[in-house]
């Protein structure tokens, strides 16, 4: 490429950006042409984007630490989980962990710096005595921690929601995992307009959603401009972009289909079409970023530190270590 086709391509890209600061909507052509960038432009790409991220997070890097609270048991058929019914992976299985492990896990979220500590439970919904549990580990966690609290514990009513709310959930998570046309390709078991739902009745009860996706599901690019889109207008706060990690057992074992460059386009899409949200590089970011890791926090402005939920991640220190080296420095809570 000449230097003076360098020259307008950083141009194309730093338009985006200024659209983005404004407050505009990105146009789908132009959303599609972020994913479409030759592989050379990935770094004029993630300037605009961190032009974006600096503008509304600095260099600050928020941390999550998620427990996995109910493993396995699941009566949905989500092809990418290890958890579900259909899958085959051997994975541990067990009931809700007891007030005193989910209280002990934030107290651990609260030493590793992360500001939000997610309690995740597999399963269709939370039954009574879970929802019980849970509203009294948050109850003692806010007591005693400056934590924020997500729950994830699959659909949701409006009265559960507000359940959540008076113990102190500061935020719930429910993601809309793919597009509207291609969430039947993914899962049967429920549908797209159920997960709307429940980011709704969230949102109705005064908490802040937070809602993402999957990427590397065989989805096309319309598909994933469609689930960007789809979350700006939910008005999601946060927003986890998970790369597919296809483990073994699960229907989409053996799906490849993404590389690094190709991950950090798609953050680079979400910054710029959903510029003051959170973006956190979720699942998948060890085993699809590799080395390349450091460059997913010029778009992205969270990550999770520690394991996910039935694989792993990479050691806390080499996380702080790849903030500092950066010259980024995490948001602290303060007591």
């Amino acid at each position: 490429m000449s230097e003076l086709a360098t020259v307008e391509v950083a141009g194309r890209w730093e338009t985006l950006a200024d659209k983005a600061l404004a407050g505009e909507l990105l146009s789908r052509g132009e959303a599609l042409s972020v994913l479409s960038a030759d592989d050379d432009q990935v770094l004029q790409l993630l300037h605009a984007a961190f032009r974006v991220r600096r503008a509304y997070f600095g260099r600050k890097v928020k941390l999550n630490m998620l427990v996995n609270a109910k493993s396995g048991i699941c009566p949905e058929d989500c092809g990418y989980c290890s958890q579900s019914i259909v899958s085959t992976a051997p994975v541990a299985k067990y009931q809700l962990l007891s007030r005193d492990v989910l209280v002990d896990g934030a107290r651990e979220a609260w030493a590793r710096r992360a500001g939000t500590y997610c309690i995740v439970a597999s399963g269709r919904r939370p039954s009574r005595r879970e929802l019980r549990e849970v509203t009294a580990a948050v109850r003692e966690i806010k007591e005693e921690l400056p934590l924020k609290v997500c729950a994830c514990l699959g659909l949701l009513s409006d009265d559960e929601a507000r359940a959540l709310k008076e113990a102190g959930v500061d935020r719930y998570n429910h993601n809309l995992n793919t597009s509207r046309d291609h969430h039947g390709n993914i899962t049967t078991t429920h549908t797209y307009d159920d997960r709307v739902a429940t980011v709704e009745a969230v949102k109705r009860a005064g908490i802040s959603p937070c809602s993402g996706f999957i990427a590397g599901m065989g989805e096309r690019d319309e598909q994933l401009v469609d689930v960007a889109f789809a979350l700006r207008e939910l008005d999601a706060d946060s927003i986890p972009v998970n790369f597919l990690h296809a483990v073994d057992g699960t229907p989409l074992e053996g799906t490849h289909e993404l590389n690094a460059r190709r991950c950090l386009k798609i953050l680079a899409l979400l910054r710029l079409v959903c510029p003051s949200k959170e973006i956190r590089v979720a699942g998948g970011r060890e085993l699809n970023l590799g080395s390349l890791q450091p460059l997913a926090l010029y778009p992205a402005n969270a990550i999770f530190i520690g394991d996910y939920l039935t694989t792993p991640g990479q050691a806390a220190e080499a996380d702080y270590r790849m903030i500092s080296d950066l010259g980024f420095e995490i948001e602290e809570c303060a007591l």
